[in-house]
């Protein structure tokens, strides 16, 4: 058995939590490729040295003296390798590093130093090999990444190294230039060596024990998701859980690789388990709730819209004839609804009505704002008689008005519009009646 390790800044931030990962990684043999991310805070009010990296090289591109910023990062570096007693020093590091930045190499090239360096450290303080992820995994001339590329260059690599780190984050274009992924992407470095390796499974090692059923900020203490399958997990990702960044499930989805995702300073919790497909029921009928707000809502409507050709193609091509992209789209025989970021169309919002006035020829347009959307998820609600009577019995008795409700075909999620203001309570009245009495 073969495994991938990916470990968060959090996990990563000192000597202490260095070791912590050290005692993981060599607990099992299994655990050949290591991940690591930047060092995340060491405390509330410490700030992560990815950041110090961005604000450093702000004021090299601006041309004033990073000096004294450049220094601090290399003192926090310091520190880690001192709490170590590593016979190691980055001296030449900052020095190219130091160059690069005066050089003006690209805030890309600043904000990957914090995991280059930290994967310096790890490789070392394990006695691994060190992969730089700039000559494994790349991206083509539009940004994008090459997956096929990055898959066979580094396969071939890791066939031939029994046990390497590899830093998480960032890639290169094919001229050497350093591109990084959005923040959060060791998660998708981890699950592209992953699947590079053919790994068994792909343990993400973070702060929290798992994945949770609901956001700890609303409901107190909700319990941890035993197994939750990929497609689960991308509904509730996009709608803000925030466990795992939702496009490190793609390499490992199609290699039918398993993620656990685990807790570094709990490492006896057996975590969340990300499937492609379980036998295993849910403990509750849901596996999850998430949600977002600052939403708003087009409704368009025209009598017989639902016997008139190309109606939504129409209405639809006015958001993107704006840039706009959009959320969900519920309809009825005359009615049609679009749901978008508010942020993105209130600037535009006049030119899009305009757009579809003349595009469509509705009857009428409505516009309202501040609206959330909630997404209930579980393969349990599919077999399981009356799940969307519980959630609208449970919102009417908190007084709650739902503005739309969207359902897949899958029967794997259902979408509730309701106000800004009642976001909260609609989480608390979902959770309550599917998850708290049952504990």
């Amino acid at each position: 058995m073969k495994k991938v390790v990916k470990f968060g800044g959090s996990s990563l931030a000192s000597a202490e939590q260095f070791k912590k990962v050290g005692d993981i990684i060599r607990s099992d043999a299994e655990r050949q490729y290591v991940v690591p991310s930047a060092p995340g805070k060491r405390h509330s009010a410490d700030t992560k040295v990815t950041d110090l990296l961005y604000a450093c090289y702000a004021k090299a591109e601006s041309g004033k003296d990073f000096k004294a910023e450049l220094k601090e990062i290399k003192e926090r570096y310091e520190e880690i390798i001192k709490g170590l007693k590593l016979d190691l020093s980055l001296n030449e590091q900052f020095k190219t590093i130091e160059k690069d930045f005066k050089e003006k190499a690209g805030d890309n090239y600043a904000a990957s130093r914090g995991e280059f360096l930290n994967g310096i450290i790890m490789a070392s303080y394990l006695g691994y090999e060190f992969i730089d992820a700039a000559e494994v995994i790349f991206f083509d001339e539009a940004g994008e990444f090459d997956s096929e590329k990055t898959n066979r260059v580094l396969s071939e690599r890791l066939s031939k190294t029994e046990r390497a780190v590899i830093p998480g984050f960032y890639g290169a274009y094919a001229d050497g230039r350093v591109k990084t992924f959005s923040r959060g992407g060791s998660d998708i470095t981890g699950s592209i060596v992953s699947r590079a390796a053919k790994a068994d499974v792909y343990e993400n090692w973070t702060d929290v024990s798992g994945f949770l059923v609901a956001d700890p900020r609303i409901i107190d203490t909700p319990p941890v998701i035993d197994t939750i399958t990929y497609r689960e997990l991308r509904e509730l990702s996009y709608m803000g859980a925030t466990v795992l960044h939702e496009d490190a499930i793609f390499p490992v989805r199609r290699e039918g690789i398993p993620i656990n995702i685990r807790n570094t300073n709990m490492p006896e919790d057996r975590g969340t388990w990300i499937v492609e497909s379980t036998c295993q029921k849910s403990k509750y009928v849901i596996t999850g709730i998430a949600g977002k707000k600052g939403f708003c809502s087009v409704n368009i409507e025209k009598d017989m819209m639902n016997s008139e050709i190309g109606f939504g193609r129409k209405v639809l091509q006015a958001f993107e004839d704006n840039g706009i992209s959009f959320e969900h789209v519920p309809s009825g025989i005359d009615t049609m609804t679009v749901f978008v970021h508010q942020d993105d169309f209130i600037d535009k919002e006049q030119k899009v009505v305009s757009a579809i006035h003349r595009l469509a020829d509705p009857d009428t347009i409505d516009i309202e704002s501040d609206l959330a959307l909630v997404a209930v998820v579980g393969r349990g609600m599919k077999s399981t008689r009356g799940t969307a009577g519980r959630i609208f019995s449970a919102l009417a008795h908190a007084n709650i008005n739902v503005r739309m409700i969207d359902q897949g075909s899958s029967e794997l999620n259902i979408i509730i519009g309701v106000s800004n203001d009642d976001f909260d309570n609609t989480i608390r009245a979902i959770y309550n009646i599917f998850v708290e009495v049952q504990l």
